[in-house]
């Protein structure tokens, strides 16, 4: 029954290990993911504003039905997407990589 026991903990440990190797891979994926959202959003921020904010000086009808409200949710709005889009795309990615380098492992 000790052996038993002993089999189990080895197990366990190795199981335990596995573990935290995927959670830290986990980890890394969301937080490449996080950064290039971020720049994508400061990206996506600065592209939106300049036109948003000159064809409302310039277009009467921009300047007529755009207030202060309507820009900053036009804005916010292409920032926030592209923020969603781009961090997803990037955990996949990661993801996917990984997964591909540790099956290379796994069948060396």
């Amino acid at each position: 029954m000790a052996a038993k026991n002993v089999a189990q903990s080895r197990l366990d440990t190795a199981t335990l290990a596995s573990l935290d190797q995927k959670l830290a891979m986990a980890k890394r994926c969301s937080h490449e993911g996080v950064l290039a959202g971020a720049k994508a959003a400061v990206v996506a921020t600065v592209a939106t504003a300049i036109p948003t904010l000159a064809s409302v000086r310039m277009l009467p009808w921009a300047k007529a039905n755009l207030n202060p409200t309507a820009q900053a949710l036009i804005i916010s709005t292409v920032a926030g997407a592209a923020y969603f889009i781009v961090a997803d795309k990037t955990v996949l990615a990661t993801a996917r990589r990984n997964s591909f380098k540790n099956q290379a492992n796994i069948q060396a």
